[in-house]
């Protein structure tokens, strides 16, 4: 087991890096494609037809099947060591992956209503919506490092502060952009 166990736990965490970007990235996109409905046309439809296919790539070449090739990896780690299962961390970190999972159907969800140009979305609640991915990715981090050692109660605050920097950075973000829309 050990012989390849190791390429199994990197190919796994090559593919969550790259999940993970594709999520970083796609509400960005969004927020890109969204700010472009504001501008006169042709202007307008250019940019929108680009954004679109900026999304299709990033979405079907690169987060979809990074998404399916973690999971297909974290299970095939799960299967040759069954007893991480008996760990609460890891119970506590599975429920994070389906929480991660939930978010990822959201983004496609919405990227097939950019797809159709059904914008229903603005840039302000894109950008708090981006900061998703961060949370979730800070959360598996520190419990997979930290595993039994995790203080939940810490763990619990640390996480809620940083959301709360997180829509603090986004607010003062907002404030700046409006004293000088080209930031």
């Amino acid at each position: 087991m050990t012989d390849y166990y190791n390429y199994i736990k990197a190919l796994h965490l090559i593919f969550v890096i790259t999940w993970f970007a594709g999520l970083f990235y796609i509400p960005r996109l969004f927020i890109y494609h969204i700010e472009a409905q504001d501008k006169p046309s042709p202007e307008k439809e250019i940019l929108s037809k680009q954004f679109k296919l900026m999304e299709k790539r990033l979405w079907y070449i690169i987060t979809w099947p990074s998404a399916i090739l973690a999971t297909l990896f974290a299970v095939w780690l799960l299967i040759l060591a069954p007893y991480w299962l008996q760990q609460p961390w890891m119970h506590v970190k599975l429920g994070f992956v389906v929480l991660l999972i939930a978010y990822h159907i959201k983004n496609h969800l919405i990227f097939k209503k950019f797809q159709r140009d059904e914008i229903s979305y603005t840039s302000n609640y894109m950008r708090i919506w981006n900061e998703g991915a961060t949370l979730i990715l800070f959360s598996v981090v520190f419990l997979v490092i930290l595993k039994s050692t995790f203080n939940w109660i810490l763990g619990v605050v640390g996480i809620v502060v940083l959301g709360l920097l997180l829509m603090l950075g986004i607010k003062l973000y907002k404030n700046i952009r409006n004293k000088n829309p080209e930031a």
